[in-house]
């Protein structure tokens, strides 16, 4: 029997420890509610009524705080000001004299379809604001002026915007028929009517239904001054459409004018004689030119179904038109290197075929992380370079095997050939850096290497005079007391041959340290 007693009273205490957190959580959640805000206006009067405190909003009436724009109650005064000032003249001005006149009526702008009555007046500090439109006790449960005004205006302003919008824009009904239109629209709309005939309802068609497609529909519009392009927007709405006419003129101005571009530029790719390949940034083939197919070999179905850069270059590898490495994995390693250096526009080298061709293979990166890759044959040129060399090499092979000393000089006093016997003569090798070797280092050469003479100054002036020049000879004796004949000739484009021969030296004096007497005693 106890026991009963104690599970009767446990399920009274719980039941009353129940109870009482239902009510703390709810009494917790009408505290987290906001609370109504107090006015001393009647909540269910239409009359617009606003009370300031200096430009901050104390309190207003329900309709008043409707036709005001949201925000912060310190900033209410410019809002009204703001919402109004088209309403009243000179409202700004008027409501700022307030505090020295008390009070005011501020009748609305003339031909107002709704006039109204701003009244206004500065008790105690306290501004008091009121719209009146006039309406009596019997017209309470109608919408007051103010209202009616508001509503009036932002119709009127709406009708204005879209009346002026330079885009086309109409309605149609279920059948397709003109129903409404905007200034826009009208205009185009009289211009294509015929002489003579005026605009009438209902209003002309200007476009045909477009077929359904994914992209937005563009129509032309043939007008006297010339076609114009728009893009056509279609929205329904109920059994109705609205529809919009986005002018594309530029857009296909444009398209045009990259047409033409790209056009041109396939016509002049076409006849380059070099291999134009261009990867995307997944290393796809997206453009390429004829001359490419010719200089890899490469069929065109190939090139035309986008291989990678990989799949381009193992094609090319296949036939011999890619320097054969040594291994195959080397080979990778480099196409993953001409890759790298091509991103960096650093790549350029020249490739030697097996087949004796020799190619000039430049990387350079592209917009948007695309590549472009330049195959040139320049065996010709290659050709022309080795036959040049041999030629040079023919022509110093035979200088070499002359006996005298030869030095052939530029027209502006550079030395551009010498031979062995020069510089066995002259102990030393002017061809070992050209760009220092001019007539008139080499004459301060021979100065220092041979007995004082006048001749180093003709010699000098000989080699960089212009004009008619005519062979002369002379003599000179070098320090060792050898007789140096010096051979002066003109060749051709301004370029001169000068040739030394040595004879024998003198067996019974040395000219080292003879004085010029001892020279001519000699």
């Amino acid at each position: 029997m106890a026991g009963e007693w104690s599970m009767a009273f446990g399920m009274v205490v719980t039941g009353f420890l129940v109870a009482l957190s239902a009510l703390l959580l709810l009494a917790a959640w009408q505290g987290r509610r906001q609370p109504a805000r107090p006015s001393i206006f009647d909540q269910g009067s239409p009359q617009v009524t606003y009370l300031f405190d200096g430009e901050r909003l104390i309190d207003a009436s329900p309709a008043a705080r409707a036709l005001l724009p949201e925000g912060e109650d310190n900033r209410a005064w410019s809002r009204l000001v703001a919402r109004f000032g088209p309403d009243f003249p000179d409202l700004s001005e008027r409501l700022a004299n307030l505090p020295r006149v008390g009070q005011m009526h501020v009748p609305s702008r003339p031909g107002a379809d709704a006039p109204l009555v701003l009244r206004a007046e500065h008790i105690s500090g306290l501004t008091r604001v009121t719209l009146d439109g006039g309406q009596t006790a019997g017209q309470a449960g109608q919408a007051d002026a103010a209202t009616v005004a508001a509503l009036q205006q932002e119709v009127m302003a709406q009708r204005a915007i879209l009346s002026r919008a330079p885009v086309l824009m109409w309605k149609e009904a279920t059948e397709g028929a003109v129903i409404w239109a905007n200034h826009a629209y009208l205009i185009r709309a009289v211009e294509l009517l015929p002489e003579g005939e005026d605009l009438s309802w209902p209003l002309p068609r200007l476009f045909d239904q477009p077929e359904p497609t994914a992209r937005l529909p563009r129509l032309k519009l043939q007008m006297p001054s010339g076609p114009e392009w728009f893009d056509l927007v279609r929205m329904p709405q109920g059994d109705e459409t609205l529809c919009y006419a986005l002018a594309a003129d530029k857009a296909v101005q444009a398209e045009s004018a990259l047409r033409e571009f790209m056009q041109t530029l396939t016509k002049t790719f076409a006849d380059l004689p070099i291999g134009l390949a261009i990867f995307d940034r997944s290393r796809c083939l997206q453009m390429f030119n004829p001359a490419l197919a010719d200089l890899t070999t490469l069929a065109p179905e190939l090139l035309i179904s986008r291989p990678t850069l990989n799949a381009f270059l193992d094609a090319m590898r296949a036939t011999a038109m890619i320097p054969e490495p040594r291994d195959y994995r080397s080979w990778r390693k480099q196409l993953a290197r001409l890759e790298e250096e091509a991103t960096m526009g650093l790549f350029e080298e020249t490739w030697s075929l097996p087949g004796g061709q020799t190619y000039r293979v430049i990387g350079r990166p592209h917009p948007n992380g695309a590549l472009a890759f330049m195959f040139e044959d320049i065996s010709n040129e290659m050709s022309r370079t080795r036959r040049y060399r041999a030629d040079l090499e023919l022509g110093q092979s035979v200088i070499d095997a002359v006996e005298d000393a030869v030095a052939v000089f530029s027209q502006g006093g550079q030395l551009v050939m010498s031979n062995h016997a020069y510089a066995q003569l002259w102990q030393h090798d002017p061809q070992v850096l050209l760009s220092e070797a001019s007539i008139a280092t080499l004459c301060a050469w021979w100065r220092d290497h041979a007995a004082p003479s006048l001749l180093w100054d003709d010699a000098t002036d000989f080699v960089t005079s212009a004009g008619d020049r005519t062979p002369w000879e002379g003599e000179v004796r070098l320090l060792d007391g050898r007789l140096v004949s010096c051979r002066f000739r003109p060749l051709t484009g301004g370029a001169t041959l000068i040739t030394f021969r040595a004879q024998a030296a003198l067996a019974f004096h040395t000219v080292r340290d003879a004085t010029p007497m001892g020279l001519l005693s000699a």
